[in-house]
């Protein structure tokens, strides 16, 4: 009797405990990508939503004033508080709105929008242009992009909007989506071959912060 209950509670070998540390090893292993992957996946969502957004405000400027315009002031978009992605909006790719801990200063014209550094650090990504972005043409004979900016004549002229941010915590690289009133055709940068056309007022990711830092 003593003998059986001695077996019933002796304790794990070392190599029971090595076996369930390298099963959890691997789980971990699978897992811990997919995870960062499907993160990556949820932040992208705020690009998305606001050039959306903004596409939505330019096509109501035009309606009204048969133009387009680069100065987000002036159109009066302004995306929410806690953008972890940088926003350009025109040629001139430094006169931003520059989000920090406080109040957003005021400002006469602002054709860019920093990361909001009160909650995502100091660190904003420069204007991707062509380091981000894929080659794109517009579909047509329209001027070709200028990657953010208006292309052409207005009121037959094309904006671009160019979203940049960081969702993988990975130094290299910045998720990129690019935006435009006209179809595009392209030539993606990184980790969206797939996709060759990028269709007017729906972001199109050009460099995929998750897959391409590899």
């Amino acid at each position: 009797m003593t003998r059986l209950f001695a077996r019933k509670n002796r304790g794990f070998t070392l190599i029971e405990l090595m076996i369930v540390v390298a099963i959890i090893g691997i789980l971990a292993a699978i897992a811990i990508p997919n995870f960062i992957k499907f993160q990556a996946r949820s932040k992208q969502g705020e690009a998305k939503a606001n050039l959306k957004a903004w596409f939505t405000t330019q096509r109501a400027f035009l309606q009204e004033k048969d133009r387009y315009e680069e100065d987000i002031k002036i159109i009066g978009y302004a995306p929410e508080r806690g953008n972890r992605y940088a926003y350009y909006f025109g040629t001139d790719t430094t006169t931003c709105e520059t989000r920090g801990a406080g109040a957003i200063p005021a400002i006469a014209a602002a054709f860019c929008i920093t990361v909001d550094q009160g909650k995502f650090g100091t660190g904003t990504p420069a204007s991707p242009g062509t380091a981000g972005l894929g080659t794109i043409t517009h579909v047509g004979t329209g001027a070709a992009p200028k990657k953010p900016g208006i292309s052409g004549t207005c009121p037959g002229c094309n904006i671009d909007a160019v979203a940049a941010g960081n969702v993988d915590n990975d130094p290299v690289g910045n998720d990129t989506w690019y935006i435009s009133t006209g179809d595009a055709t392209v030539v993606h940068k990184c980790g969206n071959a797939s996709e060759t056309t990028a269709v007017a007022g729906t972001p199109w990711l050009s460099y995929n912060d998750v897959d391409c830092d590899t």
